[in-house]
């Protein structure tokens, strides 16, 4: 944990923070990038600002999830999500506990000061968080792990 950015639960004034892994089905969710497959490992490529979900902008997508080819965020679910200790998000630990870093800098990103992930875990989430495709069809053996709540 970033010992500056400490155990935060709310994002600058009153507004809940962001996970950025989230189900485009959340309210408030918006469409932060769009997941490359090109090199054959899946890749986040950042939009310069989000976009808020529509069911036209869901429908894109088709005949494929949503969560397969986009990255959502969405308000943090705390405790009504899997990952949620009580006070922190167990998936950004295991991330980086198990993942490897993927970018050398932190990418370019959107709502940074607003996520969940970066509130915990600072840089060391953001070089990893490229590489999370929130609907993996094929995931490593080490992106399963840090998948599965415990």
């Amino acid at each position: 944990m970033s010992a500056a950015r400490g155990h935060a639960c709310e994002g600058s004034g009153s507004t809940p923070l962001l996970c950025p892994s989230a189900q485009p089905t959340l309210a408030g969710a918006v469409l932060v990038g769009v997941v490359d497959h090109a090199s054959g490992e899946p890749e986040l490529a950042y939009l310069e600002e989000p976009i808020p979900v529509t069911e036209e902008l869901l429908a894109l997508t088709s005949p494929v999830r949503p969560t397969e080819v986009f990255r959502f965020a969405a308000p943090c679910q705390q405790g009504v999500c899997a990952h949620w200790s009580g006070s922190d998000c167990r998936l950004v630990e295991r991330i980086v506990d198990l993942l490897p870093a993927t970018a050398l800098t932190l990418p370019r990103c959107a709502i940074r000061g607003e996520c969940r992930w970066f509130a915990q875990s600072g840089g060391a989430a953001c070089r990893r968080c490229p590489q999370v495709v929130t609907q993996n069809e094929q995931p490593s053996d080490e992106m399963r792990e840090a998948a599965t709540p415990r």
